[in-house]
């Protein structure tokens, strides 16, 4: 990786109620590159976010930003990392601006930088049309949108997301994932998440946890042939409606509303998926046709004994 290193975590562990949550964590990560963090539940995911977000400090190791220390220069963590927990920390009687600009001051921005930064933020997760709503009256998918929008708005080095798709309905999780992809090509993204298709259409590298330990770190696409999708659709669909799709080289039934479909060298999920949406399929489920990632996953989460990381 020629980029350099944003955030390392060099032997990380937290110890929480006389146990130990977090062990022995080793992991880098550099700017222009989405990290997912993939486990099941209670694997130590959100307690890794929270250490590297600055929020909790770990019992031993060091969290390092830009070769900094975290913890010994806490003030870097309000101005050099953005984070969105997994229930976004908002106000419900505030406007979609009016939040933004309370966020920031709590970031420490000049005042006069402040209105370019919330316009440009609104912009940014598409939220230009629910500016002045109170975010009492935004869905859900909405308000993760301005919890993505509070962790961006100061233009971090480093952005910290815990399950910001969690909840969200297919639509609602495809625009998200555009958005998280984005953001990789400016910020180093840690992405915290158990949903295998979250990990294949954001993320260039994933690291799996397990029981507080890293059991697996690798390159996403070496993983998970993207030319193959699994799709859940809501409409009855022939063969040909697939290959109607300019992406789409061959379909196959797996049953009434599942689908298995191969796409062309050059296509991408997310453009298969906005075809799908497009063409009112009725999309309710896309993943990958896993084999490596998802078998890798699965076998590690099964696991008791500790595995070697890769």
């Amino acid at each position: 990786m020629n980029a350099p290193v944003t955030l390392s975590l060099d032997h990380v562990s937290r110890r929480l109620a006389g146990r130990t949550v977090v062990h022995d964590l080793n992991l880098n990560v550099a700017r222009g590159e989405v990290l997912g963090l993939l486990g099941v539940n209670g694997a130590g995911k959100t307690t890794t976010l929270r250490m590297i977000a600055g929020v909790l400090a770990p019992s031993a190791g060091a969290v390092r930003l830009g070769g900094a220390d975290l913890y010994e220069q806490p003030e870097l963590a309000r101005r050099r990392i953005g984070y969105l927990p997994e229930t976004p920390p908002l106000h419900a009687e505030l406007t979609t601006a009016e939040f933004l600009r309370f966020c920031a001051r709590l970031h420490g921005l000049a005042r006069g930088a402040v209105p370019a930064a919330i316009d440009r933020t609104l912009e940014r997760c598409a939220l230009g049309d629910v500016r002045h709503r109170p975010m009492a009256a935004l869905s859900k998918g909405f308000r993760q949108r301005v919890g993505l929008a509070q962790a961006i708005l100061h233009d971090p080095e480093l952005i910290v997301l815990d399950e910001p798709a969690s909840g969200l309905d297919p639509v609602q999780a495809l625009k998200l994932r555009e958005i998280v992809r984005g953001l990789g090509e400016d910020h180093a993204v840690v992405l915290s998440t158990h949903v295998l298709p979250d990990v294949s259409a954001c993320c260039d590298r994933v690291a799996i946890l397990h029981q507080g330990e890293l059991r697996h770190v690798g390159a996403t696409h070496a993983q998970v042939d993207q030319g193959a999708v699994r799709v859940g659709v809501g409409k009855a669909l022939q063969v040909d409606d697939w290959l109607a799709l300019p992406m789409v080289i061959a379909a196959a039934p797996i049953d009434a509303t599942h689908w298995r479909v191969q796409l062309n060298a050059n296509a991408t999920v997310d453009a298969f998926a906005g075809a799908v949406v497009a063409r009112g399929f009725g999309l309710q489920e896309l993943r990958a046709d896993s084999l490596a990632l998802e078998q890798t996953f699965l076998a590690i989460a099964a696991s008791d004994a500790p595995a070697q990381a890769a």
